[in-house]
């Protein structure tokens, strides 16, 4: 790191607001980042990654799981969160601790002190993979907020308005970065550039994002 950036980091605000009800905490997942990778074997073990189907048809670049009392799933019959995996028929692996207690950690830290996630939707990219811009309406309770963690290849994270028009904002994440939003902007629209090409030692050349919700 050179002199500049180093002095640029020590600067840098840790917590960074982007709407009401929403910020960015700088690092928050850093030192829990080799944990929380370590627990992505077991659940795919169990429900797989897959690229789901959206209803007109198009295969999703994003490769996804989910743990937790619900997942999140998408084919032809639309939107929806299921109890269990519909590839299996069993449940979804369980939410692992270290899961748990990032996301309830980083929510408090937003302003959201009663979060308690039932599901985790686990996004896996390779380079080249994006998501385009939408938002989050099938949970079940939308006065809780999503909790967004970034882990691996470094990442353009889109976030825009309560309308699909205007120029969203573009936040550049590392791994560690969490991103919540809830209350005013808890319906905005958001979305991920196509991931560049990289290697990294603990994720080589994917990122993954972890997104925490209450679904039930």
């Amino acid at each position: 790191m050179t002199r500049t950036a180093a002095i640029a980091d020590l600067f840098a605000e840790p917590l960074v607001p982007l709407a009401p009800g929403a910020v960015l905490l700088r690092g928050f997942a850093r030192d829990r980042e080799r944990a929380l990778i370590g627990a992505l074997p077991a659940i795919a073990a169990v429900a797989p990654f897959r690229h789901m189907v959206v209803p007109m048809g198009h295969k999703m670049s994003v490769a996804m799981t989910n743990c937790g009392d619900a997942g999140w799933v998408t084919d032809r019959k639309g939107y929806r969160y299921a109890k269990a995996d519909p590839e299996t028929d069993k449940p979804w692996p369980p939410m692992p601790p270290v899961f748990v207690d990032l996301a309830v950690r980083a929510a408090a830290a937003a302003g959201y002190a009663d979060f308690a996630p039932d599901s985790c939707l686990i996004n896996r990219y390779e380079p080249g993979a994006k998501m385009g811009l939408h938002k989050d309406l099938n949970e079940g309770d939308l006065t809780k907020p999503i909790v967004s963690v970034s882990l691996g290849l470094p990442a353009t994270f889109l976030f825009g308005g309560a309308e699909r028009k205007g120029k969203p904002q573009r936040l550049a994440l590392e791994s560690g970065d969490v991103v919540i939003w809830g209350g005013p902007s808890r319906l905005f629209f958001h979305g991920v550039d196509p991931v560049e090409d990289g290697q990294l030692p603990l994720t080589g050349a994917l990122r993954y994002n972890l997104t925490f919700r209450k679904a039930l």
